[in-house]
């Protein structure tokens, strides 16, 4: 979105993404009244829906700020520790892909990290990492062929 429209636009639509996730989990998960597992579903839920939305032909975001969300109402402490790796990735490369990408793939292990007695959160986390890592597909291949656009280069803004 930051490249796209710039941050006025961006930063709007990751809150709305996060929150999102959160108050599918926060909000949803706690008036079911139900097992453990069912504000983790509700979780996944939000994510895919985002990621696959019937509302723009089924091909939606990446799902990171989704799946922020959804971790922020699940495993707040393994958001916390992501965030500045998060920023720091950004920081060090240039490149969102690969600080999404970064986060995503240690995820799972600050979540058992943290949550040790929380199963479903730690599946769900492994979940999402595999289906972010999936939907960056394209990043990925950008990164390898040397084309994926770094964050700092956005015409308009400074390097």
């Amino acid at each position: 979105m930051y490249r796209v429209l710039g941050w006025k636009y961006a930063i709007p639509v990751a809150l709305i993404d996060a929150a999102k996730g959160a108050l599918s989990v926060g909000v949803l998960g706690s008036l079911s009244g139900g097992p453990a597992w069912v504000p983790v579903v509700l979780g996944l839920a939000a994510v895919l829906g985002h990621v696959y939305s019937p509302y723009v032909g089924f091909r939606g975001g990446k799902g990171v700020a989704t799946a922020g969300g959804v971790f922020l109402a699940l495993a707040p402490l393994a958001v916390a520790i992501s965030l500045p790796i998060w920023v720091g990735m950004l920081w060090a490369f240039g490149y969102v892909s690969v600080a999404s990408l970064t986060v995503a793939v240690l995820f799972p292990l600050w979540v058992r990290l943290t949550r040790p007695a929380a199963p479903y959160t730690f599946w769900a986390s492994l979940a999402l990492a595999l289906l972010i890592v999936y939907s960056h597909r394209a990043n990925i291949r950008r990164l390898l062929d040397g084309t994926e656009n770094r964050f700092r280069t956005r015409k308009g803004v400074a390097a």
